[in-house]
């Protein structure tokens, strides 16, 4: 039985581990979610375990970034990273993951959750291409099918649409991306 659950200090080792794993011996999501951590963007209730057995197989974070209309900005949010152990991949882990976070942002208040990610597995959670919403990243150069946004409170993105000053909206990652 899996537990999703919020992650803990003691925590931390495992889930640096975890992202290690889970990309290949590479550190970049794992210093990320470090500095996520140590950001004014990181929401606590947001960076998810799952643990069975009393063993840490997966972790997720989603955290704040801005989303900007001219000199409008508006708090939103993103998901990264999101890792699972590569032996208990396949078991549904990270679906769960991003299920409770999605339900918690959504109780939390947050409108909107986007993420760079693949187009064949995310559209199973309700994301879909943010260019559809007229929303665009310029900070990354990704493939506009690849940048997608999820809709926790239904009409928000309708009321953005509305409501836009310029042609696009913006999505900006925090400089906690970049370091």
């Amino acid at each position: 039985m899996t537990t999703i659950r919020t992650e803990k200090k003691e925590d931390i080792d495992a889930v640096r581990q975890i992202h290690l794993a889970a990309f290949g011996g590479r550190e970049d999501e794992s210093r990320l979610a470090d500095r996520i951590r140590e950001s004014a963007g990181f929401v606590p209730e947001l960076s998810l375990v799952a643990e069975t057995s009393g063993r840490i197989e997966g972790h997720m974070l989603i955290s704040k970034a801005e989303l900007v209309d001219g000199q409008d900005v508006e708090d939103t949010l993103v998901l990264a990273p999101i890792g699972v152990l590569p032996e208990a991949q396949g078991r549904g882990i990270g679906s769960e993951l991003i299920r409770e976070g999605i339900r918690r942002a959504g109780q939390l208040g947050y409108k909107l959750i986007f993420l760079i990610g693949h187009p064949s597995y995310y559209p199973q959670f309700g994301f879909k291409p943010a260019v559809d919403s007229g929303l665009v990243l310029m900070q990354f150069d990704v493939p506009d099918d690849v940048f997608m946004v999820l809709e926790l409170t239904e009409g928000e993105l309708v009321r953005l649409a509305a409501t836009r000053k310029e042609k696009y909206g913006e999505l900006k990652y925090p400089q906690t991306f970049f370091a």
